[in-house]
């Protein structure tokens, strides 16, 4: 058996299958992955997800995962780069400044 160059990572929770509910639930948790990735891996939509999620968590967990995909801007792409853009002219400002 051939040796890989890339390490193994152990972590407490592997990533689950892509064909199945319980990936949707760890990409939905998963604070890089965004709807538009899981849109286009699965092709659920983001209120199917959330749906899923709904199904799927205790209430007082789906509360918690709710309100923290509203709070961040991670999970829509077009939130998280202007986010990314506000960073950098931040950081332009403050070079500027210095």
């Amino acid at each position: 058996m051939k040796k890989s160059h890339r390490p193994i990572t152990k972590v407490k929770k592997p990533e689950p299958n892509s064909d199945t509910s319980e990936w949707v639930i760890w990409a939905a948790w998963a604070d890089r992955i965004t709807f538009e990735d899981i849109k286009k891996k699965t092709g659920k939509t983001e209120p199917e997800v959330i749906k899923i999620m709904r199904r799927s968590l205790k209430p007082s967990s789906f509360r918690l995962w709710r309100k923290r995909v509203n709070s961040q801007s991670i999970k829509h792409r077009k939130k998280f780069e202007y986010s990314r853009k506000q960073i950098r002219v931040k950081i332009k400002k403050n070079e500027i400044l210095v």
